[in-house]
């Protein structure tokens, strides 16, 4: 039982809010690490540190002035980095670069992938698959969630060659070669 509180001790917990706090930014964080499923915190916070670099890096080079030649080359190899990451959905100019942030890194991440291709119904059980040893990436075997899908090898997740999950879809299709079996 707990005892009941003093008049002062009600007056000072009126002005604190134990819900929200200012260092966790309004509970965006805990938001995005339950929207993605991301299992590590720590891997948030370097989402978050690459994309306060990539703003920084954007601001370094439109302080540059308009007649460098620098200036161009290196917005367009920003913009064609990002881009080809798919943190930005254009090439067009540096403003939407300057809108990368940690939630453009987690909507790379694979089981985010693998829900947007339809081979998982939502992200907890795409991130349950990856851990399990379900799926590949172009050859290579993924175990780890965080991994960061670029364009270019978004048409190579797939199922590993002896996959139960593999199997099923191949006969569900009708496609499974007696051969194999």
């Amino acid at each position: 039982m707990v005892r009941k509180l003093k008049y002062h001790e009600k007056k000072l917990l009126k002005k604190v809010d134990f819900i929200t706090w200012k260092v966790d930014n309004g509970g965006q964080e805990n938001k995005i690490l339950r929207r993605y499923h991301i299992r590590k915190r720590d891997d948030y916070t370097k989402y978050n540190k690459l994309s306060r670099e990539v703003r920084e890096l954007v601001e370094k080079i439109a302080k540059l002035d308009k007649s460098d030649s620098f200036k161009s080359e290196a917005s367009f190899m920003l913009l064609e980095k990002l881009y080809s990451m798919g943190l930005t959905g254009d090439k067009v100019d540096l403003e939407t670069a300057s809108r990368v942030s940690a939630s453009c890194f987690c909507r790379r991440r694979l089981p985010v992938v693998m829900v947007k291709n339809k081979l998982s119904q939502n992200i907890k059980n795409a991130t349950a698959l990856i851990e399990e040893g379900h799926v590949r990436v172009g050859v290579e075997m993924i175990k780890d969630p965080a991994f960061l899908v670029s364009r270019n090898l978004e048409d190579f997740v797939t199922w590993v060659d002896g996959s139960k999950i593999k199997q099923h879809v191949m006969a569900y299709n009708d496609m499974r070669d007696d051969f194999e079996m």
